[in-house]
């Protein structure tokens, strides 16, 4: 469907059908929900989004999901199923003078038929807030039923006020079996899918269904190449047919966009988790999606004290260390330190301990406020320290035996606060053994 905006067209109240020529995945494309693969979570019988379609009574509302989920072919249906005009627009080309074009002519349709407007926007998060601002009040005011589509997370990149006014539906990836519908269906229709197709090994399809990373687009295209391949060497689509016409897919990761916080959570908690299997693939589903390594660095060095602490003290050497060594050597090379840490903060012993005491400690502060140090613990190496008490009768430890000093070093009022509380995991087991001791001699236990 072409683009409506400066082209002096009317907009049309159904989807056109795509010619002959057109690619397999545009030609395939669902038309209605019954040819609809996928989205079982929100197009059930008896869901919102199910009923509004059904009803022709659309309610403004943001697509979000990866590429080839669905995301224009849901918003095509809806213009489909539902009474009223449709209009259609990249972000990527449109701006506020579009914008407000497609509004007049909404405004017209409605003064002249009572006829509502259906307005589907591609690619919404590359508005930016004056261009979202100026579709607010025609959504605000239902002159325009806003239908928008994006592969950001929305609450990133769409203004607060425009979401209020919308509802979020999460498209998600296409299950294999999912693709491998579209797959067989594209081969068993002549007039839409590919006519006279030569003979398709399952396993060939059962492949194009697993590889194409959830993508119906990569898929049927991939599927198309593989019968052109086949069709030029007189042979059947086979597995190595399908494995040539996928090649080597760019991977679904924006470094500046949701898939980048994603993939980086995913990889601290399976990290967390003592999974050194899932590090070592979110750490290479990184990599392999062009994410800066210095990132990854910075946060193995967080997850060294966060997450193992002092159950294993050379957690955080060996992080400092894979780091230095990324900015030294650089990637390729640099993807080995990485995955050298990776898997030696997988398996070190975790402790949050460190972690929780400084969180003790901070909301202690933020509730009672910073005390002042004890004047014995107090900066005592400037002329006239002393007149004011700074220093006086301070214990140095190290002539004490054990080298520990019974002198209270907590703030008056802040004395017996316990914020560290030492796991029994690594080294840190060890370390709580000498606290106990510590406190026990001290007659603080």
């Amino acid at each position: 469907m072409e683009r409506l905006f400066d082209t002096g067209e009317e907009p049309r109240h159904r989807t056109s059908v795509p010619p002959r020529e057109a690619p397999l995945a545009v030609r395939m494309r669902p038309r209605a929900l019954d040819e609809l693969v996928g989205q079982e979570h929100l197009l059930s019988e008896g869901s919102t989004l199910r009923a509004a379609i059904e009803t022709g009574e659309p309610h403004s509302a943001i697509f979000y999901g990866p590429p080839g989920s669905g995301k224009t072919t849901l918003a095509r249906i809806i213009a489909t199923a539902c009474r009223g005009a449709f209009e259609e627009a990249s972000a990527v080309n449109a701006g506020r003078a579009e914008v407000r074009a497609m509004i007049g002519r909404a405004e017209e349709r409605r003064r002249v038929a009572d006829e509502p407007t259906i307005f589907f926007l591609d690619e919404i998060h590359r508005f930016n807030k004056a261009q979202q601002d100026a579709l607010l009040p025609a959504v605000e005011e239902g002159l325009v039923t806003l239908i928008g589509a994006t592969t950001e997370n929305p609450y990133f990149e769409v203004n607060s006020a425009l979401l209020s006014r919308t509802q979020i539906y999460e498209l998600r990836p296409l299950e294999p079996p999912h693709l491998r519908s579209l797959l067989d269906r594209a081969l068993s229709d002549p007039e839409r899918g590919i006519p006279d197709p030569p003979e398709v090994e399952p396993a060939a399809l059962d492949l194009l269904a697993t590889r194409s990373d959830g993508d119906a687009r990569i898929a049927l295209t991939a599927l198309e190449r593989a019968v052109e391949t086949a069709r030029a060497g007189d042979h059947r689509v086979d597995v190595a047919t399908v494995e040539d016409a996928l090649q080597r897919k760019a991977l679904t990761y924006d470094r500046e966009g949701d898939r980048h916080y994603d993939y980086v959570s995913a990889w601290i908690k399976a990290t967390r988790a003592s999974d050194p299997d899932a590090s070592l693939y979110y750490l290479a589903v990184m990599l392999e999606g062009g994410e800066d390594p210095r990132f990854i660095a910075r946060r193995m060095v967080i997850l060294a004290s966060e997450d193992v602490g002092n159950a294993d003290p050379m957690a955080l050497l060996v992080a400092n260390a894979a780091a230095a060594a990324v900015d030294r050597v650089g990637l390729p090379e640099g993807r080995l330190n990485l995955a050298q840490a990776a898997t030696y903060l997988a398996l070190a012993p975790k402790s949050n301990a460190s972690y929780r005491g400084i969180q003790r400690a901070t909301a202690h502060v933020h509730e009672h406020g910073a005390k002042p140090p004890p004047a014995y613990l107090r900066d005592a190496h400037y002329p006239g320290a002393k007149k004011l008490g700074r220093g006086v009768g301070y214990v140095y430890p190290h002539d004490e035996p054990g080298a520990v000093a019974d002198q209270e070093t907590m703030p008056d009022g802040v004395e017996g606060e316990r914020f560290y509380a030492p796991t029994e995991r690594g080294f840190e087991a060890e370390l709580g053994r000498r606290l106990e001791e510590i406190r026990r001699r001290l007659g603080r236990s």
